[in-house]
């Protein structure tokens, strides 16, 4: 289970990364779109994933997650090397307060969050995911990405053992080798759903399961003042700050923490008018999954890896 160093940084699609595409605005036939990358998933997958078992405790999943940068881990058999689940961040942020999953903490272990996050993956990984085969192509996956809305998906030989996963990212970059006359204004969302830095973890948590959504951005007085990820709300577990000025067991002291305490001091924004191959390099570059929209010094929206898939493919 320990990381490899040829991770995503190195694979082939990278180089293909450079300014500068067309596009459309209804459905698109996607196999037809890129016929020509027929049976080449694998050039722009991950090959060596880190990956846990069902038994694997939830916090050191969790810390992996967290040293490792990532936003889904594969659950296979140890011998078969079969896949058998995934525990994405969405389904730690369920389990830290924000859906189902908590009833482990609050049903099973009466509310003491240290015994059930020592508790095993089975408890919380998705299990019935969708999956790519070994010869799928980058119209699959993009066929995937934009019509199931899942950024993560992992990919199998016929016998069901994991040989890779693609992400929203790896697409993104294949996919920005072309010019566009688009901007950030053509494919933001707006209006967006936002949240205060006194808003309580538990609550953020309770608002991204609800509504589907991985990031809500901190507004006070109508002004942008950081982003607030399901990354962050899963780091804070991961890096141990949840439990610094613990003095009990209990999930409300853990999750009661004002959303303010997860901030960065980092906000990089774009402005409506920016062509969205630019923020696509952006945020390549700045490993951010999201850049929020800022107009007289006001946030209007929000382009996000999977807005910038869709746009492009739509092309």
């Amino acid at each position: 289970m320990q990381p490899n160093p040829n991770n995503s940084d190195k694979k082939p699609a990278d180089r293909l990364l450079k300014m500068p595409g067309k596009l459309d605005r209804g459905p698109v036939d996607f196999k037809t779109r890129i016929a020509d990358s027929e049976g080449e998933i694998m050039a722009i997958a991950t090959r060596n994933v880190v990956t846990a078992q069902r038994t694997t405790p939830i916090i050191q999943a969790v810390e992996i997650m967290t040293r490792e940068g990532f936003r889904r881990l594969p659950v296979i058999d140890a011998g078969t090397h079969h896949l058998r689940g995934i525990v994405t961040v969405s389904d730690i942020i369920n389990f830290m307060g924000g859906g189902d999953k908590f009833n482990l903490v609050q049903v099973k272990h009466g509310g003491n969050f240290l015994a059930a996050i020592n508790e095993g993956l089975r408890e919380i990984m998705t299990p019935h995911l969708v999956t790519m085969p070994v010869t799928g192509n980058i119209a699959d996956a993009i066929d995937i990405i934009v019509n199931r809305n899942i950024g993560g998906i992992p990919i199998t030989d016929a016998e069901g053992s994991l040989k890779g996963i693609v992400t929203e990212r790896d697409v993104m970059k294949v996919l920005a080798t072309e010019h566009s006359s688009r901007r950030a204004e053509d494919i933001m969302k707006a209006p967006v759903r936002v949240t205060s830095p006194d808003t309580p973890v538990s609550k953020v948590c309770e608002e991204m399961i609800t509504c589907r959504f991985r990031r809500l951005p901190v507004v006070v007085d109508d002004v942008l003042c950081g982003i607030v990820t399901a990354t962050d709300v899963m780091n804070y577990l991961g890096k141990g700050k949840a439990f610094e000025q613990l003095t009990t067991e209990d999930s409300a002291e853990v999750m009661g923490a004002p959303v303010r305490s997860l901030l960065s001091g980092d906000l990089h924004t774009i402005a409506p008018d920016r062509n969205i191959h630019e923020i696509a390099v952006e945020m390549v570059q700045r490993r951010v999954g999201a850049l929020p929209v800022i107009e007289d010094s006001h946030l209007v929206g929000l382009v996000t890896e999977y807005d910038l898939v869709k746009a492009f493919a739509e092309e």
